[in-house]
């Protein structure tokens, strides 16, 4: 078994934090991988991408071949527009459907939104800026998208996914932990 992965967003959103997470269930479960980044500026608001490639068997190469990807998972829709080269015909695309407006030609959301639903892919998006504040914390709208994520993602179960949060978090206390496993409960939840 194997899964491609495209990660995007936007920096300082989190995602390298749930490549990371990925990784530590991917980890321990003994699952082959690897993931090749790439960041834009270095402040908030560049580009930022993950490839991150899961499989059983040997992996010889990290980085994801156009029309490849089994899933795009993005913390911001216009984002998810752009990898959409990489997705595959039966691929998934798990997205925010907040916009993070960083530049001054920014497509109309509705735009965004048709061209997302469109497509002949199966499209998950969610409010997870709102999700995560009612799980208690604003910073966890990733781990929210990474719970929307998890039952695409197959490879790697929901449970050793939120096993893994709870490990990568754990350094920051207990109730920054609890936060951020009810934000990926609520998001898993959602995407059902």
């Amino acid at each position: 078994m194997k899964k491609d992965i495209i990660l995007c967003g936007v920096g300082g959103q989190g995602i390298l934090s749930i490549a990371t997470i990925i990784g530590q269930a991917a980890t321990k479960a003994d699952i082959n991988l690897k993931q090749a980044e790439v960041h834009g500026m270095s402040q908030r608001g560049g580009d930022v991408q993950s490839n991150l490639r899961l499989s059983t068997e040997t992996i010889y190469s990290d980085l994801i071949q156009q029309g490849g990807a089994d899933i795009i998972i993005s913390m911001e829709p216009m984002e998810a527009l752009r990898y959409l080269p990489y997705l595959s015909k039966d691929g998934v695309i798990v997205t925010s459907n907040k916009p993070f407006v960083n530049i001054p030609n920014y497509p109309e959301e509705q735009a965004i939104f048709d061209e997302l639903n469109a497509l002949p892919n199966k499209v998950i998006m969610l409010d997870i800026e709102q999700v995560a504040k009612d799980a208690g914390s604003a910073r966890s709208a990733n781990v929210v998208l990474l719970g929307m994520a998890a039952k695409y993602l197959e490879i790697v179960s929901a449970e050793s996914l939120r096993d893994a949060v709870a490990t990568i978090f754990a350094r920051k206390g207990e109730k920054i932990v609890e936060c951020n496993l009810k934000a990926f409960d609520l998001g898993h939840e959602a995407a059902k």
